[in-house]
C-alpha cells in the first residue's frame, strides 16, 4: 500500500515538548502514527504524513499540541483535483 502523505511542510501541525509529559495520548489516538513517545515525551516522527483531523490536540490533556483540524487533507483532496492527480482519502 502506497503511504499517505500531503503536501511537504505544510501540515499546521505544532508541538510544545515543554508542556508534553508523556502520556502517549497522542500516540494513541493518531490515525497515521505520526506520534511516538520516546525518553517520557512525544516525537513527531513524519509530520507530512498529518492530515490534520485535530485527535491528537483534542486528546493531548495538557495542551502541547495545536492544530487547525482539516486544512491538509482539504488542500490535498483539492490539489489532486487540479493537477489531475489520485485523490486521496481521509480516514
Amino acid at each position: 500500500m502506497r503511504e499517505h502523505r500531503h503536501l511537504s511542510n505544510v501540515a499546521t501541525l505544532a508541538y510544545d515538548p515543554d508542556l508534553c509529559t508523556g502520556c502517549g495520548m497522542c500516540a494513541e489516538v493518531c490515525p497515521h502514527a505520526i506520534f511516538s513517545i520516546e525518553g517520557k515525551k512525544a516525537r513527531i516522527t513524519d509530520r507530512d504524513l498529518c492530515m490534520e483531523c485535530g485527535a491528537c490536540a483534542k486528546n493531548c490533556p495538557f495542551g502541547a499540541i495545536t492544530v487547525r483540524p482539516g486544512v491538509g487533507c482539504a488542500w490535498a483532496i483539492l490539489i489532486s483535483e487540479i493537477k489531475g492527480r489520485e485523490v486521496p482519502s481521509c480516514g
